[in-house]
């Protein structure tokens, strides 16, 4: 699944289209290496993403094309977040 949907569908960023302006800064790497919105993300890969003043680490536990919002959590773990 391409990364923006991924984070528009597991609810981590809101809108796919900020989602991918995110990733067009910059600021999205996954596995450690620079991601781009249409990179493709499988199970166990892990996100790390920079909001404003912090960086959170994700571990992507499952890919669905669609999903409900109680359920959207389940998509990833929280690995760490820490403060810049």
């Amino acid at each position: 699944m391409r990364l923006d949907k991924f984070l528009k569908v597991s609810r981590i960023i809101k809108r796919r289209t900020l989602a991918k302006e995110v990733a067009e800064q910059g600021r999205i790497k996954i596995n450690g290496n620079q991601a781009k919105a249409s990179s493709i993300l499988s199970k166990g890969d892990e996100l790390t993403i920079q909001f404003g003043q912090k960086i959170v680490t994700f571990k992507v536990n499952d890919i669905r094309e669609t999903v409900k919002k109680d359920e959207a959590e389940t998509l990833y773990t929280l690995v760490k977040e820490e403060k810049i």
